[in-house]
């Protein structure tokens, strides 16, 4: 006789980090990949060369960050530099241990917020600062890893403000009658602490 899996039980570690790690790869490697081209096309000087997409609401031009994601907090990379690295871990602790891991669409946001700070932190170690190149109307110049943080961010934020992820998954079945006086009785008591 086989045994089922519990309702929400983990269907081994190593299967909840195959998605957020292609994630993490695929948006570190286009991150990279578009700051390589930045650099190339219109650095290495910031401001050397500006490629115009949509008039001057919509265009690209190369910018040294020495801040934070969308140019915020400037000079000072190191401190980023640790705090990203410390945020990602506790990012990577609390999928683990507080989300739903088997949701396809928490796997996708862990992989997207850690790509993307990853994606930064390797410009900071390498460069001392990071390459934001999209500028688009009064926002920020930002990059490829700004942008999958703040998805990853926000998917993840609509994620548990929809979600009661502390609630416990019931799956209604066909075959159980519910107007059964004593079922009825037996989900309607409240569990009691007494052993």
């Amino acid at each position: 006789m086989t045994q089922q899996a519990e309702p929400g039980a983990r269907s081994g570690v190593g299967n909840i980090w195959i998605v957020p790690a292609c994630v993490f790869a695929t948006v570190l490697v286009f991150d990279q990949l578009t700051k390589i081209w930045a650099v190339r096309r219109l650095g290495p000087a910031e401001g050397q060369h500006v490629i115009y997409l949509i008039g001057d609401w919509f265009r690209l031009t190369f910018l040294k960050n020495t801040g934070v994601a969308f140019g915020l907090f400037q000079d000072m990379p190191q401190v980023f530099t640790v705090t990203s690295l410390v945020i990602t871990a506790g990012a990577l602790y609390f999928y683990r241990y507080h989300l739903p891991t088997e949701s396809r669409w928490v796997q996708v946001t862990i992989g997207l917020i850690a790509g993307g700070a990853i994606g930064n932190v390797i410009d900071r170690i390498r460069l001392g600062y990071v390459i934001d190149f999209v500028s688009i109307g009064w926002w920020p110049i930002f990059n490829v890893a700004d942008s999958a943080i703040s998805v990853g961010v926000s998917m993840l934020a609509g994620y548990l403000l929809l979600t009661d992820v502390d609630k416990p998954r019931v799956t209604a079945r066909n075959d159980v009658n519910y107007d059964e006086p004593l079922l009825r009785d037996l989900l309607s008591q409240k569990p009691t602490d007494e052993h």
